[in-house]
């Protein structure tokens, strides 16, 4: 028992000098050192991608790593991001890169002519898979061998989005053309969303085999169909979302993409201006979890719901605690979420943080704040992710003027 004392001891003095080290400042609104101590909240926060350059983690829901590596987007020129305005990204120079998460040594994966587009990790098969152009392309991350998937149709060029649980279906959708000329015309968020939905065009989701090339379509609908996720567990569950204004649309649904029988809705709105949204997956493939407001603005959740049984069960959230995403640990003992600006959803006065919810009793939630991130603009999605380990949480921002990633120790 002494041993073990002193054993915790040491390690607790240990790492007592290592953080003393470390300078202990406001994060952002200047140049940050690699490591340093968020002097709000006391939380080691360290910049993982240490190339110079643009830095593009992946979106919040879509799994980026595989074994000790974290794979990303890298492109020379520096630019601070914006979420809100169609084609306000890199034109140019956008290629994969993965970083090792204990060593933080990167290395460059593709070297393409154009951009590198839809890019989804696969941790079974070891692969990474992304757009060129029309042609779909398999990387395996350990030989760096690449294989073409396939090359897109004239009639079927959408955009790939996600990758099952065994790796061999892609799943994506083809875009009327009517889209993209919306888009052209109103670029920014606030215009284009409403006229999208308004205008009820044909979506088509697809599947790619990634054995033979095969490509298929399996469900089509004149709505605007988006968020495709596929079962971290189950090879043929497809989840998508009906996109539009959250409180004019029921959003969430499940398909087979063998079976192909009528979607399932898992969650109903049941009252006026009553939100759910920003879906995702848990690791056990058992729940669908979402940002629940009822009504939109007042009242705040997260939603989780059995896509077996049905059963939901809602844990409230305070105003400042809403966030534009939030994820859940690989245990499933404790969730996250990247908060949001004041002219956000929530208008929160105080919510730009990283946060960390731990389950308390009666369906509430135990906040922890880690990160301060009001030097950062919320136009650009943090994209949360947990490590591998759950002992770190990881980010995007552009608190030093541009884009970049990074993690703080939980």
């Amino acid at each position: 028992m002494k041993l073990r004392k002193l054993l915790l001891s040491a390690c607790f003095l240990t790492a007592m000098a290592q953080a003393q080290t470390l300078p202990v400042m406001e994060t952002g609104g200047q140049v940050m050192p690699d490591e340093w101590i968020d002097k709000d909240t006391g939380h080691k926060v360290m910049r993982l991608t240490r190339r110079d350059g643009l830095n593009q983690s992946f979106y919040f829901h879509n799994n980026p790593f595989v074994g000790e590596e974290m794979f990303f987007c890298g492109g020379d020129t520096k630019f601070a991001g914006n979420d809100n305005l169609h084609g306000s990204g890199p034109k140019e120079g956008l290629q994969l890169y993965a970083v090792n998460l204990k060593t933080l040594a990167i290395r460059q994966l593709t070297h393409e002519r154009f951009n590198v587009s839809s890019e989804v990790v696969c941790p079974v098969t070891k692969e990474v898979f992304y757009q060129n152009a029309d042609t779909v392309f398999a990387l395996n991350v350990k030989s760096q061998n690449r294989r073409i998937i396939s090359v897109m149709p004239e009639e079927l060029r959408g955009r790939v989005e996600t990758v099952n649980a065994d790796g061999t279906l892609l799943a994506g959708k083809l875009d009327d053309p009517k889209e993209e000329e919306i888009l052209a015309a109103h670029p920014k968020k606030s215009e284009f969303f409403n006229l999208i939905f308004q205008a009820k065009l044909k979506k088509t989701i697809f599947t790619i085999d990634t054995r033979t090339g095969v490509v298929d379509t399996v469900y089509s609908e004149n709505a605007w169909l988006n968020h495709l996720q596929f079962s971290p567990t189950d090879p043929h569950l497809l989840m998508f979302c009906h996109e539009g204004p959250w409180h004019e649309v029921d959003r969430i649904w499940t398909f087979d993409v063998i079976k192909r029988e009528k979607p399932r809705l898992i969650h109903k709105r049941t009252i006026y201006r009553e939100i759910a949204g920003h879906e995702w997956w848990g690791p056990d493939g058992k729940h669908i979890y979402f940002d629940l407001q009822k009504p939109r603005g007042e009242t705040f959740f997260i939603g989780k719901t059995n896509v077996y049984t049905g059963m939901e069960e809602d844990y409230e959230l305070k105003r400042d605690e809403w966030s534009v995403h939030f994820v859940t640990s690989w245990d499933q003992s404790f969730m996250a979420g990247d908060g949001g600006a004041k002219n956000s959803v929530a208008h929160s006065p105080n919510g730009q943080w990283i946060y960390r919810f731990d389950f308390d009793t009666n369906n509430k939630l135990k906040t922890q704040k880690l990160v301060n991130l009001k030097n950062h603009d919320y136009n650009l999605e943090p994209n949360i992710h947990f490590s591998p380990d759950d002992k770190w949480i990881i980010f995007r921002a552009n608190f030093e003027g541009y884009e970049n990633i990074y993690a703080v120790e939980i």
